[in-house]
């Protein structure tokens, strides 16, 4: 009986390893013994640009193959250039029913990605609603992505002065904090 196995390969190599294992198979004559090897892939489509759908894989570096699992068909997959080892090791496991659907439904439909965009943008205006300075509105100076931070000007004692807070510590109020753009130019 034809089960299905996942198979840890070279990532970037899957589609290289699932032709190569096409190939095999028909060389060796086992084709009772397979049935078929996928790269799961997902389409993904983009809302906000112009660009092709693409295909991205669901899991990099594994191939899915129904085989039936004998001596002959373990070794010709486990010998393969770029195969690590079948999921399991020595004694593969082979996926339920409920796993293999739940592949096939992710592989079916269409994801939908967008366009990562800033919650933050200088010149936004924001409320600090957490630490020392909760309750200041400021407008903000610098933002930083990777270490989500953001530079906000908050006026002290009538002079704005610079404080650094993660993104969670503040609230977005809105845009055109032109005041500050005005202030600084002075």
């Amino acid at each position: 009986m034809k089960r299905w196995y996942v198979v840890q390969v070279y990532t970037g190599f899957e589609d290289i390893v699932k032709a190569d294992l096409d190939k095999r198979v028909v060389e060796e004559s086992l084709q009772d013994l397979f049935g078929q090897i996928l790269v799961p892939t997902v389409e993904l489509v983009s809302f906000f640009t112009d660009n092709k759908d693409k295909k991205e894989k669901i899991f990099p570096g594994y191939l899915l193959i129904q085989m039936e699992m004998t001596g002959e068909s373990f070794r010709l997959v486990s010998s393969s250039p770029r195969v690590t080892r079948f999921l399991g090791g020595g004694s593969p496991v082979s996926l339920s029913d409920k796993e293999v659907d739940r592949i096939f439904s992710q592989m079916s439909g269409k994801v939908a990605v967008s366009e990562e965009k800033s919650m933050f943008a200088v010149g936004n205006e924001v409320h600090i609603v957490s630490g020392p300075f909760s309750g200041f509105v400021g407008g903000i100076d610098k933002v930083d992505e990777d270490r989500e931070k953001i530079t906000i000007l908050v006026s002290i004692f009538g002079r704005l002065t610079p404080v650094e807070l993660s993104f969670d510590q503040v609230k977005k109020l809105g845009k055109g904090f032109q005041w500050l753009k005005k202030l600084k130019q002075m």
